[in-house]
């Protein structure tokens, strides 16, 4: 359903946004962050941390990304988890992501 080898949560659900037990498709940007915070209804904020080069001084510094993510109640992914997230149509204004797995 998925693709990319992501197994499916053994849990089931019943809400339409899941990717596996709904209608929702995903397509395009799959991400890896933390989820830094999970007090929302149904949704997560996911960090994303990446190196970026500054040519001048030769260096790199760490840059950070926040994501809002849907996470279905199969996943349930709670703060602190490594995510996998991937890119779906928008669900709300700020919202365009859906959890699709917890990484050890």
């Amino acid at each position: 359903m998925v693709g990319m080898g992501i197994e499916p949560p053994k849990e089931k659900c019943s809400d339409p946004k899941c990717p596996f037990h709904g209608k929702l498709s995903v397509r395009g940007k799959a991400l890896e962050g933390i989820v830094v915070s999970d007090k929302m209804t149904r949704t997560v904020t996911v960090e994303l941390e990446r190196m970026h080069r500054i040519a001048k001084y030769e260096r790199y510094e760490r840059r950070t990304s926040k994501y809002h993510a849907h996470n279905p109640p199969c996943i349930s992914a709670k703060l602190g988890d490594r995510v996998k997230i991937m890119e779906c149509r928008r669900l709300s204004k700020t919202k365009a992501f859906v959890v699709v797995q917890k990484l050890g």
